[in-house]
């Protein structure tokens, strides 16, 4: 995929992309905070400390174009279970494919996973969509503030 003339990469993100990483992160859930009236959301209020400590344990990718990073995914698997956490993509950026090209290929680092696991706010409706296009099935729904309740989305390779 081009975008504006410049190809897209997704590869493997470095410890060194972390603060990128945030920064993209907080600007990406600002949406996510608003259909909750919630700005205290983990995902806005993550420390850069924080997100490097998860380098040690977690694989990330990030989605680049002409050296600017506009997309990164996270995840790790336990057991046979790959969980998949927070996509991101910059609003700039948003519904052309990037975040579906992401999470298939997070998918493809993780051969022995015999699922994959993510979630999503009840209300977000178009991260719901778009799981369930790539074959995502919710199979639990958890309370967590009277505004929010999380999606439990999961994936069964064939």
């Amino acid at each position: 995929m081009t975008i504006g003339g410049s190809a897209e990469l997704i590869i493997q993100a470095r410890f060194e992309d972390a603060a990128t990483i945030l920064e993209l992160q907080k600007l990406a859930y600002r949406s996510e905070a608003a259909i909750y009236d919630d700005y205290s959301i983990a995902p806005l209020t993550q420390t850069l400390k924080n997100l490097q400590s998860e380098f040690d344990t977690k694989t990330f990718l990030k989605a680049v174009i002409g050296g600017r990073i506009f997309g990164s995914i996270r995840g790790y698997q336990l057991n046979h279970t790959c969980y998949v956490e927070r996509l991101i993509v910059h609003p700039d950026f948003q519904r052309r494919g990037v975040g579906t090209k992401l999470l298939k290929r997070i998918e493809e680092l993780f051969p022995t996973a015999y699922r994959f696991e993510l979630f999503t706010g009840h209300m977000s409706e178009s991260n719901i969509r778009l799981y369930s296009r790539l074959g995502y099935r919710i199979f639990k729904r958890e309370p967590v503030t009277e505004r929010l309740t999380f999606v439990y989305m999961e994936k069964r390779p064939p």
